[in-house]
């Protein structure tokens, strides 16, 4: 289905509107915006007319004897005045509009920490750096921190919201069309702040309560869930396959192999070590990488943390 907001297509240089609070943000912002094309024009114009008009022209030529203009002064005190209050209300008119979400909504709790989103339905459903929601159906995010200061931002729903440790704050959003749209960090949270990112996978009512029946994977054998999961819960982002260094240990055949830790002792790749990197990630930090992983605790059942296990055994 493609956007047809009148506003959206004003204002081609904006990401495309994706929700009903876009036209609210994006009337405001296009108001001001030539609001302030206007008073440049004008501004700039009347620099440039003076300068020629009133330029000197020789020796002899005198300073004008007008001092000032009251007409002129009050003009132009009143009119800025007066657009700005209407300004005011616009953008007032936007605020109100997004910070009441409606009582009907559908809550989704949002987790963020280095480096990854977590979300929760009230099913108990949980993914990692991927969110799920119904086309033409209100949606609250009840958003918390695990760790430091984050920020959520999804430019084609025109949301953004801090995440807090120790608080909640909370976002609403109706999308209207039905397709993948991107979920960044904007508060600087480290040195994988960049790759803090998550797909927001709009769909329609019926294909979204089958996503919530099937997020489950409960037929796929362990190691085929494990891959899965390696890539749904994000582990890609901190670790590689293929020996390359990221932000954590590359699992190339990691299995099985002795680790130094930061403390000096070392430790065999094994089932248990691999069980607590996920759920005390601080406790065994191998040396030469940042104590960054955030832990699986309570998001992962034992069937899951098999399956991982079962699958990075395979990695060679």
């Amino acid at each position: 289905m493609e956007n047809k907001n009148p506003i959206e297509l004003g204002s081609f240089w904006l990401p495309r509107a994706g929700s009903t609070l876009a036209e609210h943000i994006d009337a405001g912002w296009a108001a001001a915006y030539w609001v302030s094309v206007l008073f440049f024009v004008l501004v700039t114009g009347a620099v440039v007319l003076f300068a020629v008009k009133y330029r000197r022209r020789s020796e002899h030529d005198k300073t004008s004897p007008i001092d000032h203009s009251a007409t002129v002064e009050v003009v132009w005190t009143l009119i800025p005045l007066a657009i700005l209050i209407a300004l005011f209300f616009v953008g007032m008119r936007g605020y109100v509009h997004a910070s009441v979400a409606p009582a009907e909504s559908y809550e989704i709790n949002v987790t963020g920490e280095m480096y990854i989103w977590t979300f929760t339905y009230p099913d108990g459903t949980t993914t990692v750096n991927e969110m799920a929601v119904p086309r033409g159906r209100p949606v609250r995010l009840i958003l918390s921190s695990k760790d430091i200061l984050h920020s959520f931002y999804i430019p084609e729903f025109r949301v953004k919201q801090d995440v807090v440790p120790g608080s909640y704050t909370s976002l609403w959003f109706e999308a209207t069309d039905t397709r993948e749209t991107v979920l960044l960090c904007t508060e600087y949270c480290g040195s994988g702040h960049s790759d803090m990112l998550a797909t927001v996978k709009v769909m329609e009512p019926s294909d979204f309560e089958k996503w919530l029946e099937g997020n489950n994977n409960s037929d796929l054998p362990p190691e085929e869930l494990g891959k899965t999961l390696f890539v749904k819960r994000a582990c890609a982002t901190c670790h590689s396959l293929d020996g390359t260094r990221l932000q954590g240990p590359s699992l190339k055949g990691l299995f099985g192999r002795e680790e130094e830790l930061a403390d000096g002792s070392k430790v065999t790749a094994d089932e248990n070590y691999f069980r607590d990197s996920l759920f005390n990630p601080q406790g065994q930090i191998v040396r030469g990488y940042p104590p960054v992983m955030p832990s699986f605790k309570g998001l992962l059942k034992d069937r899951e943390v098999d399956a991982l296990i079962a699958y990075l055994k395979t990695v060679k």
